[in-house]
């Protein structure tokens, strides 16, 4: 076995108190969820199995939640967006969302609007997505250095998509105003003063992929998981996601670490303050979707108060996840996972090949009863860097 040291900067949570949120709880997790089985093509997306590299790494199971398989869109952020959307037009003409239907709502606009987002590609998709499923409009907008093929999948859905000179933060600025300016409506799934309501249903709606996975364990037998690593980038996925699993299984019993790239580690920096750290630049990591230097202020207390630890890693340890995913060890099931997806992973291999894996697996919590829970939020959103990374070694472990 090959031995080699990526970083991987672990930080306990000093701030923990277990305190849970009842917006984002198991209660609101199954609204959510009601709405999505309601959309023509759902269904669950696959929890994997990976048990002979669980067995490598030392742990009892490694379950990965395979979010490629999403409604056609190989990622998971349509739940956030198409959640918020129909939350929105339900409350603007009346309609209860428990008798909702694309079909219905489509028959109900009296008026044609315009959606608005920023995104580093997978949220404006979903929102792209849902616009096109209302006969709607959407416009938008992705900071610098914004992959060509993000750009195709949206406009693809009908959309006007904007790449602007800005990192993703100040992008969000400009699309805000933009939209004021306009009377679009801005579908973000970050919040700031005067602007929650959305981004709440966001979060609730990212929490669908939790409630499925929870009962996809209890059917293989499993009764809960020890650990979960959900990576950041405002945190709202995170938020969202360990909002239900600590309602359901108590902050106290579940270890669970937020992963960030070291390049965009707001949420990594704001766990060691205590309170929210901005980050700045161009942040050039390749998790594209992690690409974030403003904690979201919804996401950011339960983060605060509900996680175990914070990581921020090298983008290696993404790459790393990536191969590994993409090749199994024996009758291991084999996960296309894009960047931001397979982070997780890569901390489990990274800390594997670790010249300290004894201390890091011990700092971690990790032994050979733990249940690891990971979320592939995407997969290979961006074939061109994905095929770099996987088929010609791009940013390799060892160099």
């Amino acid at each position: 076995m090959s031995v080699f040291s990526l970083k991987v900067d672990i930080a306990q949570n000093r701030f923990f108190n277990g305190e849970t949120s009842p917006l984002f709880s198991r209660v609101e997790a199954q609204k959510a969820r009601a709405f999505h089985k309601k959309i023509t093509g759902y269904q669950p997306t696959p929890l994997r199995s990976l048990e002979e590299l669980a067995q490598l790494f030392g742990v009892s199971k490694i379950l990965v939640k395979d979010e490629s398989q999403r409604f056609g869109l190989n990622a998971f952020k349509m739940l956030g967006g198409a959640y918020a959307i129909a939350r929105l037009l339900c409350e603007k003409y009346q309609i209860d969302i428990n008798e909702f239907s694309f079909e219905k709502l489509k028959a109900t606009l009296t008026e044609k609007m315009t959606f608005a987002t920023t995104t580093d590609g997978n949220h404006g998709r979903g929102v792209a997505w849902a616009a096109q499923q209302l006969g709607q409009n959407a416009v938008i907008y992705m900071p610098k250095g914004s992959a060509r093929e993000r750009v195709d999948h949206i406009r693809n859905l009908g959309a006007e998509c904007i790449v602007t000179d800005m990192n993703y933060d100040d992008t969000v600025r400009l699309t805000m105003k933009t939209a004021q300016e306009r009377g679009w409506e801005v579908v973000q799934d970050t919040a700031w003063e005067g602007y929650t309501k959305i981004p709440t249903w966001i979060m609730q709606g990212y929490s669908t992929l939790a409630d499925e996975a929870v009962e996809q364990m209890q059917a293989m037998g499993v009764q809960r998981p020890t650990h979960v690593f959900l990576q950041a980038g405002v945190g709202a996925m995170a938020g969202g996601v360990l909002g239900y699993l600590v309602d359901v299984f108590g902050a106290e019993k579940l270890h669970s670490v937020i992963v960030e790239p070291d390049l965009a580690d707001c949420v990594f920096r704001s766990g060691l303050k205590g309170e929210i750290v901005n980050v700045g630049g161009d942040m050039a990591t390749i998790m594209a979707g992690l690409a974030c230097g403003e904690p979201n202020p919804l996401g950011w207390p339960l983060l605060r108060n509900c996680a175990t630890q914070f990581i921020s890693c090298q983008d290696k340890v993404a790459a790393l996840g990536m191969r590994v995913l993409g090749n199994p060890l024996g009758k291991d099931p084999r996960i296309v996972s894009g960047e931001s997806g397979a982070v997780g992973l890569g901390v489990l291999a990274a800390v594997h090949h670790h010249p300290k894996r004894e201390e890091l697996m011990q700092e971690l919590g990790l032994n050979h009863d733990s249940v690891v829970l990971l979320i592939s939020t995407e997969g290979d959103t961006d074939v061109k860097h994905y095929r770099e990374v996987v088929w010609e070694g791009k940013h390799p472990a060892c160099s």
